[in-house]
């Protein structure tokens, strides 16, 4: 799916971000307008493969609930800016891995949520040090994204919450990929 009325800054600063970042429709089921080449490397999905799907389609067979339910709650409340949470994902060969993934709204000058923004960074087996690596660069992907589309009248909604603790993020990862290792979904 593309946006044709999606302005050229912004298509121009996906493909190149070094963090994996994928664009949303902000109506109906939110298909993916855009995923990045850093969202195929940590995916295996290409922007051909995800015409007419969203990011549901890494959720596979698990039974995620409790970020299941984060994820729906802010798409379903215009007020919320973002949200921030680890959640099992399934790459296109089946692997699974624990996505912590960041969203948040991309609104235009009336305050319309255009687009859903997200970032996914593999946390499974990550370190300490990546992940803070990456939450210095989602912080600056953020920061250089917002003056590129507001020149096309469209506002960065929400700022990065940092992770307080790395390590109990991983640590949470971990204890995901141990219970998906003892469930019957592999």
């Amino acid at each position: 799916m593309s946006d044709l009325n999606m302005p050229d800054e912004l298509r121009s600063f996906f493909e190149n971000s070094p963090v994996a970042l994928a664009l949303g429709a902000a109506e109906g089921d939110n298909p993916l307008i855009m995923v990045n080449g850093r969202f195929g490397d940590l995916t295996g999905y290409s922007q051909k493969d995800l015409a007419g799907h969203n990011c549901r389609i890494l959720q596979g067979p698990a039974q995620d609930h409790e970020p299941r339910a984060r994820l729906r709650a802010f798409l379903r409340d215009d007020a919320a800016t973002t949200v921030r949470t680890p959640i099992l994902n399934f790459r296109k060969d089946g692997t699974p891995f624990v996505n912590l993934l960041y969203m948040s709204r991309l609104r235009d000058l009336s305050g319309r949520t255009r687009y859903i923004f997200a970032s996914q960074f593999d946390i499974s087996r990550a370190q300490p040090d990546r992940l803070r690596t990456y939450d210095s660069d989602l912080g600056q992907t953020l920061n250089r994204l917002s003056p590129v589309v507001a020149e096309s009248g469209i506002i960065v909604e929400g700022t990065l919450t940092t992770i307080a603790n790395s390590a109990a993020a991983i640590a949470q990862a971990r204890m995901i990929l141990a219970n998906l290792d003892n469930s019957s979904i592999l």
